[in-house]
């Protein structure tokens, strides 16, 4: 048994339920790696300490699905925003409501502290930036320049410039104190969806829904690597606290990067799924995910993790030779480093007068007493021994038994039970087999659960034979061939199966496929399947984002002079779109009204077809 657990590399920490509703967000405290906060549909933010299955603190007073929550450095506060655009502050020390802030037009998509004094950077999907004096009422300054939703943002450690990652692919580095753009960096060929400043060097790390991670030098504003290998959309990096290695949380694995040269370290298998943060305390790498209203913790040790050297993966590193170890922190040479001010802003209490409304709409509701002090209140007393140290988690004795909690309101009265990990999320396995089943003899218990096994069979060769199909016109003529074959066969999941590919390639869009496409958005839109909707949602925004001024252009400009044939079958065109992204509009504006993850995605393509309702 002791010696099995030190075989294990990355294992599940626990599993529970965080909210009532779905869980849309969440957050590793970075400093400890042993706080975390989840956002909820109910409205809530949760306050935990990983590993343990009681939830500390259910902050209230949001009137709206929380979307994002955030840290700051100390963990003595999290802020969280919603999916109507407003932002609060908690203290968590003094467990109330510090600061609420208005400004937003849209969901929020992404918070971040200032790692010196009270300032708070805020995106939304309203395309701004804002910067907050936490101590004040209103934005101190509004950076504007991305043209879609910003999706992450970071302060550098110096504190003097704010990095943004946006659907515009494009990644924006601001000045804060002049309030403008010091370099835009534009090689991302989709949507970026993380940006991370190294922790001493003047350098920057993005990573995209391009899969890939690029890496930016800040003195000379170029490219030095583009880290490539995930299969699946970047959402996840986290830089090594020595900034030797370069952390990437893909689905269902950790990656671990070097650069110049650009190579893969190692690869972890980790069950985490979608990842949604990372963070490193005690050379254990913590990570956490979430499905519904559950989330779930992970650890890798790093001390068996490879984090230099020569290993290679195919794709990064063309030759086989193994890589020396600089004997310098890397790049130490080649970068400078940040210099950090020797003196920090001191934090200012609101006076108990101030925004009593919100107090009393607002509150931190303290569900465990006990970590509560343990946690927050030791940081009033004056300490007379050394803190006391977090141990790091210990691995379990062996695979296969695992404990899940799961707190019946997120917060006491918890139940222990066998780990349901491997039934799929949010079915019941146990309403697919006859009840009797355990009655029956093995023959007859065996023919039940085969039961439909061979009409499913049938289903999935027939789809693999339409996409056989589909692939042999794609490569015997165009893209366009072999979306209306797909068409024609009246299956939709063919052409989901197909959108999900050209979506990943906006390259590959032309007036004539956005003919074709639109009509079976419509039926994504409004299908029962949450991945058709997805998928439908991917495909209108790269529509509107690259279609949509042409369509424009093309039906307000006067009438040409003479005849001009392709004038006209782009006209054509140009109108059937229209019409059908009309059509759209108004099923989006409808389903926008949802609570929500699918309210919060139709919103954001509401805000991106408004100009529809300003043109034609």
């Amino acid at each position: 048994m002791a010696a099995a657990s030190t075989t294990k590399i990355s294992w599940r920490l626990q599993e529970f339920e965080a909210h009532s509703s779905s869980v849309s967000c969440l957050a590793l405290g970075k400093s400890s790696g042993r706080l975390l906060a989840t956002g909820g549909e109910d409205c809530r933010v949760n306050i935990w300490a990983v590993s343990k299955a009681n939830c500390i603190m259910s902050l209230t007073g949001h009137k709206n699905p929380v979307e994002c929550v955030q840290f700051n450095m100390s963990e003595e506060q999290v802020v969280a925003g919603s999916q109507s655009g407003s932002i609060r502050v908690w203290d968590l020390e003094a467990a109330k409501i510090l600061r609420t802030l208005m400004g937003h037009k849209a969901n929020i998509t992404s918070l971040g502290f200032h790692p010196f004094g009270d300032f708070l950077a805020s995106s939304s999907m309203d395309t701004n930036i804002k910067l907050w004096d936490v101590r004040r009422k209103g934005y101190v300054f509004r950076y504007k320049g991305h043209t879609q939703a910003v999706r992450s943002l970071a302060f550098s450690p110096d504190g003097k410039w704010l990095a943004s990652a946006s659907d515009d692919c494009t990644v924006k580095l601001w000045d804060l104190t002049q309030g403008k753009t010091i370099t835009e960096f534009k090689s991302h060929t989709a949507a970026v969806n993380i940006v991370q400043f190294h922790p001493n060097e003047y350098l920057l790390a993005s990573g995209s829904s391009d899969r890939t991670i690029k890496l930016w030098d800040l003195e000379k504003f170029t490219m030095i690597g583009s880290l490539e290998g995930d299969t699946t959309p970047v959402r996840c990096i986290f830089f090594s606290p020595d900034g030797s290695c370069l952390y990437s949380g893909a689905t269902d694995s950790l990656r671990v990067f070097g650069w110049e040269p650009d190579r893969c370290f190692d690869m972890v298998p980790v069950g985490w799924g979608k990842v949604s943060d990372l963070a490193v305390c005690n050379q254990q790498l913590i990570g956490v995910s979430h499905q519904l209203s559950s989330v779930s913790s992970y650890v890798v040790d790093l001390k068996r993790v490879k984090k230099s050297g020569g290993a290679v993966i195919q794709g990064i590193i063309q030759d086989n030779q193994p890589l020396t170890e600089p004997k310098d922190p890397k790049g130490a040479a080649l970068r400078r480093n940040y210099e950090r001010p020797t003196t920090t802003c001191s934090s200012q209490r609101r006076s108990p007068s101030e925004d009593e409304a919100d107090e009393k709409v607002s509150s931190a509701e303290i569900h465990n007493a006990e970590d509560y002090k343990e946690i927050f209140q030791p940081k009033n007393a004056i300490s007379r021994t050394p803190p006391r140290m977090s141990e790091p988690f210990p691995a379990p004795p062996e695979d296969g038994e695992f404990i899940i909690y799961t707190p019946e309101t997120t917060s006491v009265n918890n139940k222990v039970g066998p780990s349901t990990r491997n039934e799929p999320i949010g079915l019941n396995v146990a309403d697919f087999l006859p009840v009797s089943l355990d009655t029956l003899s093995d023959e007859e218990a065996l023919s039940q659960i085969k039961k439909g096994h061979d009409t499913m069979c049938v289903m999935l060769s027939s789809r693999h034979k339409n996409l056989e199909t589909v692939r042999a016109v794609w490569a015997r003529e165009d893209i366009k061939s072999a979306l209306d074959t797909a068409v024609s066969m009246n299956d939709l999941s063919i052409v989901v199966d197909i959108l999900n590919i050209i979506n990943l390639q906006p390259s590959l869009w032309k007036l004539d496929l956005c003919t074709t496409i639109l009509p079976q958005i419509d039926k994504l839109l409004q299908s029962k399947y949450e991945s058709y909707m997805q998928t439908g949602c991917t495909s209108l925004k790269l529509i509107m984002k690259h279609f949509w001024i042409l369509i424009s252009d093309t039906l307000k400009a006067a009438p040409s002079v003479g005849v001009d044939i392709t004038r006209e079958e782009r006209l054509v065109k140009c109108r059937a779109c229209c019409k059908q992204l009309k059509n759209l509009s108004n099923i989006v504006k409808n389903k926008a009204a949802q609570v929500g993850r699918h309210g919060s995605a139709f919103k954001e393509l509401q805000l991106l077809m408004a100009p529809l309702d300003d043109s034609l």
